[in-house]
């Protein structure tokens, strides 16, 4: 019992510290809207992803960029990903260039650079775009960005309407989405949170 609330507690302290803004489990609302389980994606490499192949895992989704002041979360995330049960839980990233353009490689250069500089093994896919814009400012302004659209997978992690529990604004490049074992979307996690993630590999895990 000890060991659980000091879990709990910790998760507390991470939440608070981090911004991390979680939905209880009354709020995620059983509905005929579509799950995370329901997409296919294509990796890195191109070939299709089912992620109907991570039902019973917590995944974390990240977009990434290779040229972003918090570029060096990889490794944060690297280590976590290792030091996970992988029967337990996933990391995706996915790579966009919504940012001031930093993530401008192609799918093969990302994949040379996160290998190379950060040991990333987690499993990295395509290049996507998180949101309707490709902003070149900081912080993000719709007034000076280039109109695009967003891909099916971000369009539901960020509407309400098709995932059931929020809208969610794509602040940066290493946004955070964290979905439960069955595919609902729990919460999002800020992108500059990086380290804390750390402190939460047992709830992560369990």
């Amino acid at each position: 019992m000890k060991k659980y609330l000091s879990y709990a507690a910790l998760l507390l302290t991470v939440i608070l510290i981090s911004g991390f803004v979680f939905l209880p489990e009354k709020e995620q609302e059983k509905s005929k809207l579509k799950t995370f389980h329901d997409f296919k994606v294509k990796t890195i490499d191109g070939r299709d992803f089912d992620l109907a192949s991570l039902k019973g895992k917590k995944v974390l989704v990240v977009n990434t960029a290779s040229k972003c002041g918090l570029t060096p979360q990889y490794e944060v995330l690297q280590k976590l990903y290792e030091s996970l049960d992988k029967s337990k839980f996933e990391i995706i990233g996915f790579p966009a260039n919504n940012f001031l353009s930093q993530e401008p490689g192609t799918e093969a250069e990302i994949k040379e650079f996160c290998t190379k500089n950060y040991g990333v093994t987690f499993p990295m896919m395509e290049k996507v775009s998180v949101c309707d814009y490709i902003y070149q400012s900081a912080p993000p302004d719709p007034n000076k960005a280039e109109k695009t659209n967003t891909s099916e997978i971000y369009k539901w992690l960020t509407k309400k309407e098709l995932n059931g529990v929020m809208d969610v604004e794509m602040q940066w490049n290493f946004q955070k989405f964290l979905i439960d074992e069955d595919g609902h979307l729990m919460g999002f996690i800020p992108p500059r949170v990086g380290k804390e993630l750390l402190l939460m590999k047992e709830w992560f895990g369990n």
